[in-house]
């Protein structure tokens, strides 16, 4: 139920609600060097990882492959998939052996026909995401990777026991990604904020103290 509820579609619905998504989900393991997925197939199902990790990569027709992402447990893809119709972007391959749980469309479709309030909040949701790219597309032409790299930190931010702060597990890959600029970069100016005293670790998350005054 945590990892579910760590999903960020899934954030906004109760305790109760992810108890019904953990019900129609099925679990599966895989052993190393498993394919998952491939480039191009057909997508249906979103993906939580209970143990074990993958690697994302996009190939070829001489065998060449990159790699995009490696995913560890706690971490998910093909979200997307149970609203949408559409094809995978890049294949999946177990790099150890690995235990997921599985969630389909069809099943997802079932829990919101059963519960419209959950796809009402969902929509919210979305709603919300659209405009935060809205304001990040804004971001990528106006600021600069430090300014965008804030701004990021300061969307996800929550206030938690008076603190301001990023509790979604967040790699630096994935900041990289976000902001248009290379892990090295994010991982250079997020050193420099916390020297900063901009911002802190704490555990796993990461607490705001101020932004800084270019952003």
């Amino acid at each position: 139920m945590k990892l579910l509820k760590d999903i960020s579609l899934f954030s906004v619905l109760s305790d109760k609600e992810i108890d019904l998504l953990t019900q129609k989900s099925n679990t599966r393991t895989h052993p190393k060097n498993t394919v998952i997925v491939n480039e191009g197939d057909a997508s249906d199902s979103l993906y939580l990882i209970l143990s074990g990790a993958v690697k994302v990569f996009l190939g070829d027709a001489n065998g060449k492959e990159i790699i995009i992402n490696v995913l560890k447990e706690g971490d998910y893809f093909g979200e997307l998939a149970i609203i949408e119709e559409s094809n995978r972007s890049a294949s999946i391959m177990t790099t150890e052996k690995a235990t997921f749980a599985i969630l389909s469309k069809t099943s997802f479709k079932e829990i919101l026909t059963q519960h419209p309030e959950m796809a009402f909040r969902l929509l919210k949701y979305l709603a919300r995401r659209v405009r935060e790219l809205t304001n990040n597309i804004k971001g990528l032409a106006l600021l600069d990777v430090y300014g965008r790299i804030a701004q990021v930190l300061h969307s996800l931010a929550t206030e938690t026991q008076g603190k301001l702060q990023v509790t979604h597990r967040l790699t630096h890959q994935e900041i990289a990604n976000r902001v248009g600029a290379s892990r090295e970069m994010v991982s250079k100016i997020l050193k420099e904020l916390s020297l900063g005293g901009y911002i802190e670790y704490e555990g796993k998350n990461i607490i705001i103290h101020k932004l800084p005054s270019r952003f």
